[in-house]
Parts: structure tokens; C-alpha cells; sequence
């Protein structure tokens, strides 16, 4: 899951897609409406990379919470931020038990429901591959080609080792032996008598 460019403008709803860089300022696109429009260095903006969750022993990413929701609901659209505050605390209880619940606000609890839904919405949550699991793809298709590889080489061998089918290939005709002169022996001494 890649949140680099995705921030979240204090005072605009929604989250926000950086497009380009200017002198003073960024281009952004919403991710709510697709409209671009300009963010300020006096906006207060907050990337999602480098937004983490209070909790009581240190710290937790917001890209470890987004991806711990969308293994928990398959990839699919989670609680709406609009639902009732006990049901949104008792559903981020199960996928981050430990929050600090003192010094996490419910205005920030909804905010990661609905930037979750507002990602998801955009197609930007999609998992990751782990380096094991990469390493294993590889090492799966390395196996899979060289046993190609070898279930080819054994029918060429086959193929080879196969007597040819009759009249698929004519054998060349015999020519006939070319009649022998009769050679000349001389019998005989020729010592004189």
C-alpha cells in the first residue's frame, strides 16, 4: 500500500492527490471530486506517510491500521465515519486494541474511517507483496519453467527414439548394378615353345 502523495488539507474535506509543484504553492486533485486547486504553504497539511495512531506503547502508522481494515473487511468498504462513535471506538478496538482511547479524539477515529473508504473509493489500497512472497513467486515459476524445459527435452528424445511412420518417408531406390565387362584373362604362358 503506497500513500506517498496523499495528504489531507486542514479545513477541506477529503484527502488530496499532489499532481505538480509550483514557486508558493502545490497542485493538488481531490480524491472526493477529482477538481485540482492550489494548496498554500500557510495550509496546515499532513501527508498520510508520516501520519501515525497514539497508542500505549509506541506509535502504530496509519498505513498499518489502513491495511489491518482491509485484510479485516477482504478489500472491501469498511464502517461509514458516519456511524455512531461507540460503534466506530469498538471497531478500531478490534483492529488496533492498544489505541491510546485518552489522547486519540473521536474527530481523528473518523477521520480513518472515511480517509480508508475515500482510498479505497479511488483505488489506492492495494496490498503490497511481502519480499517472501515475492521470492517464492520467482522460485515457484523458476520450477515451473524448468519443468517445462524438461517435459520438452524428454519428447524430443521421445520423438527421436520413434520409428518414423511407413510411407512418410520413401526410401531411396536402389540403383541397379551396372553390368561388369567381362574382363580378359589371359591364360596361357607366353614362353615359346
Amino acid at each position: 500500500m503506497d500513500l506517498t502523495g496523499i495528504i489531507a488539507i486542514s479545513g477541506k474535506p477529503g484527502l488530496f492527490k499532489v499532481i505538480a509543484q509550483g514557486k508558493n504553492n502545490i497542485i493538488v486533485e481531490s480524491l472526493v471530486d477529482n477538481k485540482r486547486v492550489p494548496a498554500y504553504a500557510s495550509d496546515r497539511i499532513s501527508a498520510l506517510d508520516d501520519i501515525s495512531i497514539y497508542t500505549y506503547d509506541e506509535d502504530a502508522p496509519l498505513k498499518e491500521i489502513l491495511v489491518s481494515i482491509y485484510e479485516r473487511e477482504s478489500g472491501k468498504e469498511c464502517i461509514s465515519h458516519k456511524e455512531d462513535l461507540n460503534k466506530l471506538q469498538s471497531y478500531l478496538i478490534e483492529v488496533l486494541p492498544n489505541y491510546d482511547q485518552e489522547r486519540v479524539y473521536p474527530s481523528d477515529i473518523k477521520k480513518i474511517f472515511q480517509w480508508y473508504n475515500l482510498l479505497l473509493k479511488a483505488g489506492l489500497l492495494k496490498l503490497e507483496e511481502k519480499p517472501e512472497e515475492v521470492a517464492e513467486k520467482k522460485e515457484k515459476a523458476v520450477k515451473k519453467e524448468e519443468a517445462t524445459e524438461t517435459k520438452k527435452s524428454a519428447a524430443k528424445k521421445t520423438a527421436s527414439a520413434k520409428p518414423k511412420a511407413e510411407g512418410a518417408i520413401k526410401p531411396k531406390a536402389a540403383k541397379p548394378a551396372a553390368a561388369k565387362k567381362p574382363s580378359t584373362v589371359k591364360t596361357g604362358s607366353s614362353r615359346g615353345k
